[in-house]
């Protein structure tokens, strides 16, 4: 619990909502400016422990201070994701970042072989990542190739599904409930997931739930940091 200013220096992690279009970059931005702003705090150190796509939302862990020694240990933290995933067509990005580029059957795909599909995703898997991604390829972004229209395939990486259930399937899209370890691409078992279930595939929706045991529903928006912020430099104020 946040009793005064100084906190944040000393070190706080803070559970925040990353609002739809926002990138990571600009909740932490935010963040840091009205800490900033309310606390005069024009040196302090914040960072967040996990990226969210700007087409995503939900759960991110920010640190503060000498918390932010803390952030690999948040981020090798295993993740929970509700994703709405729509069959038959595809994107070069998996998402709605970009526009359908390609169209498949999806007639023949019922809840029930989503379901089973699902299984033979559980466990250790290898995933390619989407080239629309930050990772690094020769040196460049991977997607500063993508946007050029240049192919590249990345290598893949390991990583491990504990939990998939299906949670509602209509009109050709899928609401998944998935938890997995960290470094995983929903976008890229978007993917997969068409291809296993002999269509194409794209992410339509995704919210991070959980981050380890912290959990969404006890995260705060920017617009309530503030107002905390504001109380905090009142009491402040009636102290001195």
């Amino acid at each position: 619990m946040l009793k005064n200013c100084s906190d944040f220096e000393e070190g706080e992690v803070l559970l925040l909502q990353k609002p739809l279009y926002w990138t990571s970059f600009d909740l932490v931005n935010k963040v840091k400016l009205a800490i900033r702003h309310h606390c005069g705090l024009k040196k302090l150190k914040v960072g967040h422990a996990g990226t969210l796509d700007p087409l995503a939302t939900g759960l991110m862990i920010v640190c503060t201070g000498r918390a932010t020694k803390r952030i690999d240990e948040f981020r090798d933290l295993e993740k929970e994701y509700t994703a709405v995933i729509r069959f038959g067509q595809t994107t070069p990005s998996f998402d709605l970042e970009s526009e359908v580029d390609g169209e498949y059957p999806a007639d023949h795909i019922t809840a029930e072989l989503i379901a089973e599909k699902l299984k033979g995703f559980l466990g250790e898997k290898y995933q390619e990542p989407p080239l629309f991604s930050a990772k690094f390829v020769d040196g460049k972004r991977a997607y500063e190739l993508a946007r050029k229209k240049i192919e590249k395939r990345l290598d893949e990486v390991k990583v491990f599904f504990r939990e998939l259930e299906l949670l509602d399937f209509r009109e050709s899209e899928a609401k998944v409930r998935i938890v997995c370890s960290k470094g995983t691409y929903i976008r890229a078992f978007a993917r997969d997931l068409g291809v296993a279930l002999g269509s194409g595939a794209h992410l339509r929706g995704l919210v991070r739930n959980a981050i380890g045991d912290f959990r969404a529903e006890n995260a705060l928006t920017v617009e309530e940091l503030k107002y905390i912020l504001e109380n905090l430099k009142q009491i402040e104020k009636s102290i001195v």
